[in-house]
C-alpha cells in the first residue's frame, strides 16, 4: 500500500476517493471478519468446540469472499470506470465518486468477481485433491482421503465447468468495454472483419499474423453467435492506445484457457471413473492428482497477467495512462532496488511456505494409529 503513494503518486492521488471507498469497506467489514475468527480457527482445535471451530472456519472463509468482493472492485473500476466525475485537470485530475453502487456495480465487476471466486475454489479443491491423491498413494489415512478427494472432486468438476460460463460471459464484456484488449487476446489486427478462434498459435506483431492452429471465425461467433460477424481489431486504435505486448497477452490467455480445458477434462474423466468404481484403483490417475495442485495457481497468475498487460497502456482504462501515473520524483535505481529488495524478501517467504506446507502434509491431519493400513503399493 505504501508503495502506490510512493512510486504511484499521480495515480493515488487520481483513484484515491474511489479506492478509499472500496478498501475501506473491505477493512472495515471483510478484515475484521477474518480476523476475529482467524485466531480460533488456527489454535481452537481440541480447544473449542467442533461447532465453534466450524463456525469460525466459515467466519474466515465469508471474510476472505468479502474481502476479494472490495478488491476486485477496485481492480475492475480500473478496467471499466462508472459512477464518478472528474475534478481537475491534468496530472492534478483526480476521479470522485458519485454513484457508490454504479462504482461498485461497474460493467466489468460482478463477472470478474464471479471468475477470481471461482478460481479460487478450483485452487482450493486441487490442494486437496493433491494432498489426498500423496496419502492414498502411500497408503495413509485411507479413508479419511477418501472422503475428502470425492467432496474435493465435485467441488473441482462443478468449478472447473462453470468457470466456462464465467470466462465466456467475462470475454463477451471485454468485447464491448476493452475491444483493444480482447483482439490482443486473440491477435487480431484487421480492423472490422470475422476473427478466428485460436487454440495455441505465435504471434507475429510485425507481419501482423497469427501462426497456429485456429478455428475459423470462432471468436466472431463466441461473441456475436455469428461466424461472420465483424471483430473490431487493433489497427482500429491508434498505436499508442493499444496494447504493446501482444504475444504476451495473447500466450497469458491461452494458458489460462488450455490449462481450464485440462481441468475440466480431468475432473469429468476422474469422475466417470469414481461412477465405475475404479477411482482409487486407477494408479495413474492418482499421480496425476498429486502434482495437478500447480495447475490452477498457474491459470489464476496468467489470467491476472492477460487482465492487466491487456488494458495497457492505460492504468486507469481510457482516462489515465500507465506512463503518466508514476511519481516523478523516483529515480530508477531506487525503483530497482526496492524491486530486488521485495524480490528477494518473497522469494524467502514462498521457500518458507513450501517448506511448512510440506511438513504439515507429510505430518498428516492426526497422528497415525500403529496399525499400518494396507493400500496397493506405487
Amino acid at each position: 500500500m505504501t508503495g502506490f503513494s510512493t512510486n504511484w503518486a499521480v495515480y493515488s492521488r487520481y483513484v484515491g476517493d474511489i479506492f478509499g471507498s472500496a478498501l475501506a469497506a473491505e477493512g472495515l467489514f471483510a478484515f475484521g471478519l477474518e480476523s476475529a475468527f482467524l485466531g480460533v480457527l488456527l489454535f481452537g482445535w481440541h480447544r473449542v468446540k467442533p461447532w465453534v471451530h466450524l463456525v469460525s472456519t466459515i467466519g474466515v472463509f465469508l471474510g476472505s469472499m468479502f474481502s476479494a468482493v472490495w478488491i476486485v472492485v477496485a481492480n475492475s473500476w480500473q478496467q471499466t470506470p462508472a459512477g464518478y466525475h472528474i475534478v481537475g485537470e491534468g496530472l492534478n485530475a483526480r476521479a470522485e465518486v458519485t454513484d457508490f453502487w454504479a462504482m461498485v456495480f461497474n460493467p466489468s465487476s460482478v463477472d470478474r468477481l464471479v471468475h477470481t471466486w471461482q478460481g479460487s475454489f478450483l485452487a482450493g479443491a486441487f490442494l486437496v485433491l493433491s494432498v489426498h491423491a500423496y496419502y492414498l498413494r502411500k497408503g495413509r489415512y485411507v479413508e479419511i482421503s477418501k472422503k475428502a478427494f470425492k467432496i474435493a472432486l465435485v467441488v473441482a468438476a462443478v468449478f472447473s465447468l462453470s468457470q466456462l460460463v464465467s470466462g465466456h460471459s467475462s470475454a463477451d464484456g471485454v468485447a464491448v468495454n476493452q475491444p483493444a484488449k480482447l483482439a490482443a487476446m486473440e491477435g487480431h489486427f484487421e480492423k472490422s472483419a470475422p476473427a478466428d478462434l485460436y487454440l495455441l498459435g505465435w504471434v507475429d506483431k510485425e507481419k501482423q499474423e497469427v501462426t497456429g492452429l485456429k478455428i475459423p471465425g470462432g471468436l466472431s461467433f463466441l461473441a456475436h453467435q455469428d461466424f461472420k460477424a465483424p471483430i473490431t481489431g487493433l489497427n482500429s486504435f491508434p498505436e499508442e492506445d493499444r496494447p504493446s505486448q501482444i504475444n504476451a497477452v495473447f500466450q497469458f490467455y491461452h494458458i489460462m484457457i488450455a490449462i481450464g480445458m485440462m481441468l475440466i477434462g480431468l475432473t469429468l474423466y476422474a469422475s466417470f471413473l469414481w461412477w465405475r468404481s475404479k477411482l482409487f484403483e486407477t494408479k495413474w490417475i492418482l499421480w496425476i492428482f498429486s502434482f495437478s495442485v500447480i495447475l490452477p495457481q498457474i491459470a489464476n497468475q496468467v489470467g491476472w497477467y492477460a487482465a492487466e498487460m491487456g488494458r495497457q497502456p492505460w492504468v486507469v482504462y481510457g482516462h489515465l495512462r500507465t506512463s503518466d501515473a508514476f511519481s516523478q520524483e523516483v529515480s530508477a535505481n531506487q525503483i530497482v532496488f526496492s524491486l530486488i529488495m521485495f524480490t528477494v524478501i518473497y522469494a524467502l517467504l514462498f521457500v518458507l511456505f513450501i517448506y511448512m506446507v510440506n511438513k504439515k502434509i507429510k505430518h498428516g491431519p492426526y497422528e497415525e494409529s500403529s496399525t499400518v493400513v494396507n493400500f496397493q503399493s506405487f
